[in-house]
């Protein structure tokens, strides 16, 4: 693993919703996600995550943001009410968050260029997805609102 840390900014349409995600991977070795389920294909979503980076959020009105929860109810889907715009999930588990961002939200998304990988997580118990997410998502170091 590289010492430098590649920072990846982001935001949604209209800036309401903020991300920046480090890592110390570089663009080609990062994971790249599209999740097979009728929300994310819906949303063209492609994620991304890191367990040993880092993920701030910025939310400028919490009042436009809709935290969407869905299935199995074990995150928090962040979608701008102002925009539409998706821009990641976050997991609140034993007091920390872990986050996967969609690449489509980055700044610099053209830089992660590898296919994506299909995913299917059907038959997943609530507690199976949430060990998956802590081990696979991002610790999310910050959600600052206001």
């Amino acid at each position: 693993m590289r010492t430098e840390t590649t920072s990846f900014s982001g935001r949604c349409h209209c800036g309401n919703l903020g991300v920046t995600f480090e890592t110390r991977l570089r663009p080609e070795q990062l994971p790249v996600r599209a999740c097979t389920c009728s929300f994310c294909r819906t949303h063209g979503a492609r994620y991304t995550s890191d367990p040993a980076g880092r993920v701030h959020i910025t939310v400028r009105d919490p009042g436009r943001v809709n935290r969407y929860r869905f299935a199995l109810k074990t995150a928090d889907f962040l979608i701008c009410r102002e925009c539409g715009v998706y821009l990641g999930a976050v997991l609140t588990a034993g007091g920390s968050s872990y986050a996967t961002i969609n690449i489509n939200t980055l700044d610099a998304a053209q830089v992660l260029t590898q296919a994506s990988a299909s995913v299917t997580y059907d038959g997943e118990t609530a507690t199976e997805r949430r060990a998956r997410r802590m081990a696979n998502w991002t610790p999310v170091v910050e959600i600052k609102e206001g």
